[in-house]
């Protein structure tokens, strides 16, 4: 049977796992190798996700007796999300995060993370990203040389630009707009009136600066901490995508490790996935609160949120087609449940 993290961690839960560890330390460390592993991604170190990052370090560090260490390399310093991607899955970087809608390009059942409008609140998106959608699709990576070690947060992604507030539909029209290079993403913005210029999160400050493009969306935290506001006059709070961020393991570097190794890795991801989403959470409002210093800030109305959603229905039900009933009824089923449970 082929081993997955989902069932490693199935494994252990409870008492007896922990025990186990207690009572054989001598064990333990004939099965912990010395290692220096590598964790690349693109946002910034002092980022929710940077932390999160920091915190899983520290974590397999202390599991580990200090056996394995992990460096952090912020910021793009090993190259942009398609080269750490492509890294790990040969076995030369051992682990990386990057958006959902970008791991779509590996696994397009991954697009359904980055349906517009699709999660009413962070809590829903947990719940399906924990849930039997987000572990189905974790577990399935394998086959692309990954390993899926849970579903960190990015938050709700909000739009900034150079030339207007964004509080109608129509205000969408013509500006140019970054996007992930993703499908879905380039449409819904094609089908709001927008242009889209696929981009690498490196390259979007540069590109803001020199006008080359007039705007972008991504979390307020990131927008924070990317210093977006030094080149971006206003921010406007569409929610438009919730933005998840799977954090990824070389199937080289998992497949390389004893059992005992493998059990640091995953409880030392789930640990630092809980504090990276209560970080998140915190550093949202935040951030609001900060960005309305140097930025002029505005809200959108339900009204206005409500025709952006019929607006973008079309590019919902195209993609729905290419995730795949199945996919799609399960999620539908999840969020309806959650929903009926409130």
């Amino acid at each position: 049977m082929k081993t997955t993290p989902s069932l490693i961690r199935r494994a252990i839960v409870g008492a007896a796992g922990a025990l186990l560890l207690a009572q054989a330390p001598a064990a333990l460390a004939q099965e912990v190798k010395e290692r220096n592993l590598k964790f690349a991604f693109s946002l910034a170190k002092d980022h929710p996700l940077g932390q999160g990052a920091q915190k899983f370090a520290d974590l397999v560090a202390q599991k580990s007796g200090g056996k394995i260490k992990v460096s952090i390399y912020a910021n793009a310093v090993l190259g942009g999300d398609p080269q750490n991607l492509s890294a790990v899955r040969g076995g030369t970087l051992d682990f990386t995060s990057m958006a959902t809608g970008l791991l779509a390009g590996v696994d397009k059942q991954f697009m359904v993370f980055d349906f517009p409008f699709l999660f009413n609140n962070a809590q829903e998106a947990y719940a399906v990203s924990d849930g039997p959608v987000g572990t189905q699709l974790l577990d399935g990576l394998s086959r692309f040389g990954l390993v899926g070690l849970g579903i960190w947060d990015l938050g709700f992604r909000n739009m900034t630009n150079s030339k207007r507030p964004i509080a109608r539909a129509e205000d969408l029209q013509g500006l140019k707009l970054r996007v992930i290079a993703a499908p879905i993403y380039i449409d819904m913005f094609n089908t709001l009136g927008a242009n889209p210029v696929p981009m690498t999160f490196g390259e979007v400050y540069g590109a803001l600066e020199s006008k080359a493009i007039d705007g972008q969306d991504n979390p307020v935290g990131v927008i924070e901490s990317a210093k977006f506001a030094e080149v971006q006059k206003y921010l406007s709070l569409t929610r438009h995508i919730y933005t998840g961020m799977p954090l990824l393991m070389s199937k080289k570097t998992w497949d390389g490790m004893s059992a005992a190794e493998r059990r640091i890795i995953t409880e030392a991801a789930d640990e630092a996935k809980a504090e990276e989403r209560r970080i998140s959470q915190r550093k949202e409002a935040q951030a609001i609160d900060g960005l309305k210093n140097t930025m002029q800030v505005n809200e959108v109305s339900p009204a206005e949120v409500a025709r952006l959603r019929q607006k973008v229905q079309p590019v919902v039900d195209k993609f729905s087609k290419e995730v795949g009933d199945p996919l799609m009824q399960q999620v539908n089923a999840e969020l309806a449940r959650l929903r009926a449970a409130k």
